[in-house]
């Protein structure tokens, strides 16, 4: 890629970011933003989709698509030392998965 003034400016903010996160409290707390934002996210789809009654079998199939190809994404590598990005996927895709199972403990009973 070409030096031009616009890709120093990301490369250098991708790094001033990185670097920020590079202290593990700010990684926890990120990791922990991640899966309540997972969390909320996948239940207020849910609970719009519950509403509807026609999209369940269509954002079933979205959910499963998604927690797969995550899957897929981070334990590609066997590496130990995962980017910040993939430890982020990773707690977001938990916080999905834990509301999606929390919401049918709801509706079991």
């Amino acid at each position: 890629m070409q030096e031009t003034r616009l890709n120093l400016l990301l490369t250098s903010l991708l790094n001033q970011i990185l670097n920020f996160f590079s202290n593990p409290w700010r990684r926890l707390s990120l990791n922990i933003i991640a899966f309540l934002l997972g969390f909320f996210l996948s239940n207020t789809i849910a609970s719009i989709a519950g509403q509807a009654g026609r999209w369940d079998v269509t954002f079933a199939f979205i959910f499963l698509i998604f927690t797969e190809g995550s899957n897929i994404i981070i334990y590609r590598n066997r590496n130990p030392n995962k980017p910040l990005w993939r430890t982020t996927l990773n707690a977001f895709k938990l916080g999905f998965a834990y509301s999606l199972y929390l919401e049918g403990l709801k509706l079991a009973s």
